[in-house]
C-alpha cells in the first residue's frame, strides 16, 4: 500500500515495526498512540533497535520456542502412544494366531476322530511308532497305556487293548465295548475326557486326555511326588473324586456304577486335579435287571457283600471311595484298618490315634487348622462308607455335600482315635435309602 497517504490505527492493540511507506513516516503521533508495542521512526516511538523492541522480539521469540517445545512433546506422545498401540496390536494378533492354531488342531483332531477313521488310525500309530515301548505310560486290567502326540503340544493317552490271557490271539471287547458306552455320556470334569476310540482287524484301542502325572497310586508310591502331593491338594483330590462319583450315581439316567474304584483308576493332572478313568468294568443300573454273574474289582477295594451277592449297587462304589479316601490321607493302602471287626489287632488299633496313621511324609503335626479340620472329616466319612452293611454307608451324593461344607471340628486332630472315628460313623446316616443331606 506505497499509494497510501494518511492513515490512523490509534487505540489498537498493534505491535510490532511501523511499515517503511509514506503514510507512516510522515503521521503525527496521534494516530499511531495508545497501541500495545509499536516502534518505527515516528515521533514518540521508540527505534525499532531499542531496548524496548529488543525485548518485545525476546517476547515474542520465548512464545515461539514455547510452542515448539509443546509441539515437539505432542509429537512424541502420540508416537509413543501409537507404537505401544502397534506394539499391543501385533501381540493380541499373535495370541489370536495361536489360539486359532490350537483350536485349528483340536478342531482338526475331532474331525479325524468323527468322520476319518484311517487317517486316525494312522496319526495314532504314527505318533507311538506302533506303540513302540518308550511311549509306554502304565497297564491296567484290559489294556496298556501309551501317550502319543497327536500334533504340536497336544498330547493324548492311548489305550490299546490286551489279548486274553486264555488265548493271546483272542481278544475280550467287552470292556472295550462298555468304556465306549459309559464314557460317550459321562460329561464331569473329574471323569477322564473321552476322545474316541479304533475299532481295527488288528488293534483294538481308546483315545483319552493325557494326565501329566499319573495315577493316584504312583504319586503315593514315590516319595518326592507325595512330598509336593500336599494336605490341600490331597483333601482337593477326595472331594472332586466324591463329585464325580455323585455325578455317575445321581445325575445320569440309568445311574453308572464304576465297579472297580481304586488309586490305580484316579488320574492326577499337572495341578493334582483328579480325573476317574477305566470305565472297562463299569454297569448302567437298569431296574429290570438281575443276570448279574461275574464280580469284578480289585481286591482290597471291593465291597464285603460281594461275596455272598453277584448284584453290585452304588454302595459297592461308595464302599471303594471309602478305600481310596484312607489311602489318601494315609499315603498307602489301609490294609487292616479297613474293616476293625475283622482285624486280628483289632484291641491295639482301638487304641491308635488318627495322627500315628496319617502320612509321616507331610508330618501331621504341622497341619493347619482348615487342613486338621478337613482330613478329621475325610477320615469320618471314609469310615461310614466302610459299614459292612451297605445299607448304613452314605449316599455319594451325601459324602459329597458333606466334603464342601465346612464345620468347624471341636476335637483336635492330635486326640482323636480311630475307634471313635469309627463310632461316629455307625449309625450317622441310618439305612439310606434315599438322597437327604447328612451331617458327621
Amino acid at each position: 500500500m506505497r499509494a497510501l497517504t494518511s492513515i490512523d490505527v490509534s487505540y489498537n492493540d498493534l505491535e510490532g515495526p511501523l511499515p517503511n511507506v509514506k503514510a507512516f513516516d510522515e503521521a503525527p503521533f496521534e494516530v499511531i498512540q495508545h497501541n500495545k508495542g509499536l516502534c518505527g521512526n515516528v515521533v514518540g516511538l521508540p527505534k525499532c533497535n531499542s531496548t524496548g523492541s529488543k525485548k518485545h522480539n525476546r517476547y515474542v521469540g520465548g512464545r515461539i520456542i514455547v510452542i515448539l517445545i509443546l509441539s515437539f512433546l505432542g509429537f512424541l506422545l502420540l508416537s509413543c502412544t501409537l507404537i505401544i498401540f502397534i506394539i499391543a496390536n501385533h501381540r493380541q494378533r499373535r495370541n489370536i494366531k495361536r489360539d486359532n492354531d490350537e483350536w485349528a488342531n483340536d478342531l482338526d483332531f475331532m474331525r479325524i476322530l468323527s468322520y476319518d477313521g484311517k487317517v486316525f488310525y494312522d496319526r495314532i500309530i504314527k505318533a507311538t511308532e506302533g506303540f513302540d515301548s518308550k511311549y509306554y505310560v502304565g497297564e491296567g486290567a484290559y489294556g496298556i497305556v501309551y501317550k502319543a502326540e497327536i500334533s504340536e503340544g497336544q498330547m493324548v493317552a492311548v489305550k490299546q487293548l490286551s489279548p486274553s490271557q486264555e488265548d493271546n490271539e483272542i481278544v475280550d471287547l467287552r470292556p472295550f465295548e462298555r468304556e465306549i458306552q459309559a464314557l460317550t455320556n459321562l460329561r464331569h470334569r473329574n471323569i477322564v475326557k473321552f476322545y474316541g476310540f479304533c475299532s481295527h482287524v488288528q488293534r483294538y484301542f481308546l483315545v483319552y486326555e493325557y494326565m501329566e502325572r499319573g495315577n493316584l497310586r504312583k504319586t503315593l508310591n514315590n516319595d518326592e511326588r507325595a512330598k509336593e502331593f500336599q494336605w490341600d491338594k490331597r483333601v482337593n483330590m477326595v472331594r472332586g473324586v466324591a463329585d464325580a462319583l455323585s455325578y455317575m450315581h445321581h445325575e445320569c439316567s440309568p445311574p453308572l456304577i464304576h465297579r472297580d474304584l481304586t488309586s490305580n483308576n484316579i488320574l492326577l493332572d499337572r495341578d493334582y486335579e483328579p480325573h476317574v478313568s477305566d470305565f472297562g468294568t463299569a454297569r448302567l443300573l437298569r431296574p429290570d435287571s438281575s443276570n448279574w454273574t461275574v464280580i469284578a474289582g480289585t481286591i482290597g477295594y471291593i465291597a464285603p457283600e460281594l461275596a455272598y451277592s453277584t448284584i453290585p449297587t452304588e454302595k459297592c462304589d461308595v464302599y471303594s471311595f471309602g478305600v481310596v479316601a484312607l489311602e489318601t490321607i494315609m499315603g498307602k493302602h489301609p490294609g487292616n484298618h479297613v474293616s476293625g471287626e475283622c482285624s486280628s489287632s483289632a484291641q491295639i488299633e482301638s487304641s491308635m490315634m488318627l495322627k500315628d496313621v496319617l502320612d509321616q511324609r507331610l508330618l501331621p503335626s504341622r497341619l493347619s487348622l482348615r487342613d486338621e479340620q478337613d482330613v478329621i472329616l475325610i477320615a469320618k466319612l471314609a469310615f461310614a462308607c466302610l459299614q459292612g452293611d451297605p445299607r448304613l454307608r452314605p449316599s455319594m451324593g451325601q459324602v459329597s455335600r458333606e466334603l464342601h461344607v465346612q464345620v468347624p471340628s471341636e476335637t483336635p486332630l492330635s486326640t482323636v482315635s480311630l475307634e471313635q472315628l469309627r463310632n461316629l460313623s455307625v449309625g450317622k446316616f441310618g439305612a439310606f435309602t434315599g438322597d437327604e443331606p447328612a451331617s458327621l
